[in-house]
């Protein structure tokens, strides 16, 4: 009870010393001077956002100039066993007015005891017409090439496999904040493949995508990128995932996982592949 006695005593102190201040305050002027600071204040902060979200998203929702994003990885063994692994990654954007280009590669390469175990490589270039901020249009390339296949028993089997694949079709954004945004797209077009036998063929094919990403906070976020792509031959499934550790505004720590799957895989051939990566990214 005595407690609180002093506590309201307290605060009918602070009321009464409080009110000359107060009034000193009201005539010469320092609390208009702080209503407007903070009114400026508040404004200042809305034409930042404002700013970001144009620096985000220029006209129907494409972000203009050059941006992208690389990463390395390496590693190696001595000893009973040599190896060496390098991999490398990058994708770039341009963006101007509604027309948006993208441009990524993947490169793996990897040798044990000065053989050749892994030589893979992946190239993407598409371009999107945007019509309104969620709705567009894109046109597709797609090139990967595998030129070391192992069987189930891991031995290194000859030929090589290539997978091309142009097409066109529309575009929609389902998700497109700040810190979370999702698009789908898919359309048809032509396929090229050959198999480890040096069997090739050309067909109408289709593709069907999604792109994913999620901001758990300013420095931590998550991707996901899946690609759908078949036709008479086979279908390929291809999810790629990953946890994006911000450690700079330019660079930035990534674990993913990638997981490619064959329906019909070369005889000999396992239909799952799996790689877990470690990165260290550098952004623009």
């Amino acid at each position: 009870m005595n407690t609180v006695l002093k506590l309201a005593g307290a605060s009918v102190l602070a009321v009464i010393v409080a009110n000359p201040v107060l009034a000193q305050n009201t005539l010469t002027g320092v609390q208009a001077l702080n209503d407007q600071i903070d009114d400026i204040t508040t404004e200042v902060e809305r034409d930042q956002r404002r700013g970001q979200d144009d620096e985000r998203f220029g006209p129907n929702g494409v972000a203009q100039g050059w941006r992208g994003s690389f990463a390395l990885t390496a590693s190696g063994t001595s000893g009973n066993t040599d190896t060496g692994e390098l991999s490398g990654a990058g994708r770039l954007t341009f963006g101007v007015g509604s027309w948006n280009h993208l441009v990524g590669f993947a490169v793996e390469f990897g040798e044990a005891n000065g053989v050749r175990n892994e030589e893979k490589f992946f190239g993407t270039y598409e371009a999107s017409r945007y019509f309104s901020p969620e709705f567009y249009m894109f046109g597709l390339g797609r090139f990967q090439y595998d030129g070391l296949l192992t069987n189930n028993a891991g031995a290194v089997l000859p030929g090589s496999e290539t997978d091309a694949f142009l097409g066109f079709g529309p575009g929609y954004r389902v998700i497109n904040n700040a810190n979370h945004t999702w698009r789908v797209q898919a359309g048809p077009g032509a396929r090229y493949f050959k198999d480890a036998n040096g069997v090739s063929d050309t067909e109408v094919g289709f593709i069907a995508s999604s792109r994913y990403f999620y901001a758990f906070t300013d420095t931590v976020s998550f991707t996901m990128d899946t690609d759908i792509l078949g036709s008479s031959v086979n279908t390929v499934l291809s999810n790629d995932a990953g946890v994006n550790f911000k450690v700079s505004d330019r660079l930035s720590t990534r674990v993913s996982l990638r997981t490619d799957y064959n329906t019909d895989p070369t005889a000999g051939l396992q239909s799952t592949d799996n790689t877990i990566g470690l990165s260290l990214v550098l952004g623009f």
